[in-house]
C-alpha cells in the first residue's frame, strides 16, 4: 500500500485539509528523504520528511501509512519525529522566549513600537 504525501500529512494532523497540504508542498515546506517532492508522490514506511510550519522545523520518519484522518493519538502513530529534531525544535523555542516580544507577528505596531521605529529611522539617516 502506498499514500500520496499531501493525504498522509493530512492524515497525520501536520495540517487541517488536504489543500493546505498541498499548499505548503509545492511552496517547497516539505521535503522527502531531502528532496522537493510534488503532493502526488506515493510514500512508503521509512521515507524522511522535512516539514516547515512558521518557526518549526520538523523531521519525521513514517511509520505507518493512512488515508484516513483519525484522533490525534492514532495519528501520532504514523510517524517518528527524529531526537536532532525535537532538540533543534527545543533550541529554537528557548532563542524565540529569550528575544522577548521584540518579534512582531500580526497587526499594526503599537505606541511604543512605532516610537523604536522612528528613533531606529532618525539615528540610521
Amino acid at each position: 500500500m502506498s499514500v500520496r504525501v499531501d493525504k498522509w500529512l493530512w492524515a497525520a494532523r501536520f495540517f487541517k485539509t488536504r489543500a493546505k497540504a498541498k499548499e505548503a508542498i509545492d511552496g517547497g515546506k516539505v521535503h522527502v528523504n531531502g528532496q522537493r517532492t510534488k503532493p502526488s508522490k506515493e510514500l512508503v514506511p521509512g521515507d524522511s520528511l522535512r516539514i516547515t510550519q512558521g518557526f518549526d522545523e520538523k523531521t519525521v520518519v513514517v511509520k505507518t501509512l493512512s488515508d484516513q484522518r483519525r484522533s490525534a493519538t492514532i495519528a501520532q502513530t504514523l510517524y517518528e519525529e527524529t531526537a536532532e529534531s525535537q532538540e533543534r525544535r527545543a533550541v529554537r523555542a528557548e532563542q524565540r522566549k529569550a528575544a522577548g516580544s521584540h518579534i512582531m507577528t500580526e497587526g499594526r505596531p503599537s505606541k511604543k513600537d512605532r516610537r523604536q521605529i522612528h528613533r531606529f529611522r532618525d539615528q540610521n539617516q
